[in-house]
């Protein structure tokens, strides 16, 4: 497999002209479209992708090792397609909607200012993950790890603490009330 080193990729479009197989190493992808592409079996390392399309893009066995995201649509991925060794991706105002993280070991992964609509956490392990401002509407937490998980500027959550492991994880009001949807009562605020 070849190894891209250092390069700088800036407005390529991926969808006519696919990105080559390859290891990318310490490589920078600045507004390119790689919607609906194959990254399987390809390398990210130390890499970072600034305000790029990789909506419905397979990761079938792709590599993503300390791989940060910065202002990138990413509608519908499937992460646990990737592969597990070194898996270490971070977020920052991307959109992550209908994307799907199960069973994947996400640790201290970093979400801030994201929309993350409809994704799907089930069996992943988010342990001292941090959700800094983010949009978690309709995401989907069962037998979920978020011990030590921080959530206190995050909202629209639901969150059953009978079904998921919550030791020590952070919230803050009013989103907090985000742990008793399955309880249908009515939380009023009396001054």
């Amino acid at each position: 497999m070849e190894l891209i080193e250092e390069k700088i990729f800036n407005k390529q479009n991926f969808t006519i002209q696919p990105l080559p197989k390859g290891e990318y190493e310490k490589c920078t992808f600045t507004n390119c479209d790689f919607s609906n592409t194959d990254l399987s079996g390809l390398k990210f390392i130390d890499c970072g992708f600034i305000s790029c399309n990789l909506s419905l893009v397979k990761l079938n066995n792709t590599a993503l090792r300390n791989a940060d995201f910065k202002d990138c649509k990413m509608l519908g991925l499937v992460f646990e397609g990737c592969n597990a060794f070194g898996l270490e991706v971070n977020f920052d105002s991307c959109n992550l909607n209908h994307s799907s993280f199960y069973q994947t070991k996400m640790k201290k992964t970093d979400f801030k200012k994201s929309t993350l609509h409809e994704v799907d956490f089930t069996e992943c392990d988010l342990t001292e993950a941090t959700f800094e401002n983010c949009d978690l509407s309709n995401a989907k937490f069962e037998r979920t790890i978020l011990e030590k998980a921080d959530f206190r500027t995050s909202f629209n959550y639901s969150i059953d603490p009978d079904l998921n492991r919550i030791k020590k994880a952070r919230f803050s009001l009013p989103e907090v009330v985000g742990l008793l949807h399955k309880y249908h009562i009515e939380i009023d605020h009396v001054d």
